[in-house]
């Protein structure tokens, strides 16, 4: 899903981002476009179709295949409450299996995702916590898997950003997914690859950090590195989104 966009108010919201991860498995970019409506300051919804370009490792298929396509549109509902105490965002995204589980782009199944997070800023450091249910472990901007998951899932996320100087800023994280039950994995980086089995093939935890830089208004940088302790999995991410709805809005000069 794309990224909540907490200076749109109201009124038509649009966000084009693209990013990708690097690791040894391969690497995986992800092209994401959404359009939307905020109804009031509290509440908003948008939706996107993302489409995926994977180029997986010679080490993980014993030679450097590609496997392109389309991902599974989503609609996103959006809800947030911005107070003195604390910052409050939930967000419930849904997928509909339109996109080819053979690719490891989908599961065949309807998905969704529910996660609500709580920050506070302190001067230039903001504290937050995220938790959520969902039945597959979504990509994020630091992490785009090499796999697709179906099966139910608990995860957690607590860190902290800090703003540097201007527009840049930095931040670190930890996370956790607990999966219960059933869990298939669809591999992303070989092709026609399915895996079955108990909670614990779907099982992750581990950190992320990242730099970031917002010189305008409407565009985002970012640059992240994340260890998966579960898997022993290192990978390097890097995202551009521009903000859509404010250009159209605003103008490119404000």
């Amino acid at each position: 899903a794309s990224r909540p966009n907490p200076q749109d108010d109201k009124g038509f919201t649009s966000y084009a981002e693209f990013g990708g991860s690097s690791d040894p498995d391969g690497r995986v970019f992800e092209l994401d476009s959404s359009v939307g409506y905020n109804f009031t300051k509290h509440f908003g919804m948008d939706m996107g179709v993302p489409i995926y370009f994977v180029q997986a490792s010679s080490s993980t298929t014993g030679g450097s295949t590609s496997n392109n396509g389309l991902g599974n549109p989503h609609l996103d509902l959006r809800l947030k409450f911005n107070n003195p105490a604390v910052n409050f965002g939930s967000v419930l995204t849904g997928s509909a299996p339109t996109a080819d589980s053979k690719k490891g782009l989908s599961t065949g199944r309807a998905t969704f995702d529910w996660t609500n997070r709580f920050d506070r800023s302190f001067s230039r450091f903001t504290p937050f916590a995220e938790v959520g249910i969902a039945n597959t472990i979504a990509d994020s901007r630091l992490f785009k898997r090499p796999y697709t998951s179906l099966g139910f899932n608990t995860h957690f996320q607590a860190g902290g950003n800090v703003d540097l100087w201007k527009f840049f800023g930095a931040g670190a994280s930890a996370y956790d997914i607990l999966p219960s039950g059933q869990q298939t994995i669809f591999s992303k980086v070989a092709k026609s690859q399915e895996t079955t089995g108990g909670a614990e093939i779907a099982r992750d935890n581990g950190y992320s950090a990242w730099l970031d830089a917002n010189p305008t208004a409407c565009l985002d940088l970012e640059l992240g590195y994340t260890h998966s302790t579960h898997y022993a999995l290192n990978a390097v991410s890097f995202s551009v989104g521009i903000n859509l709805g404010h250009l159209v809005r605003k103008g490119p000069r404000q």
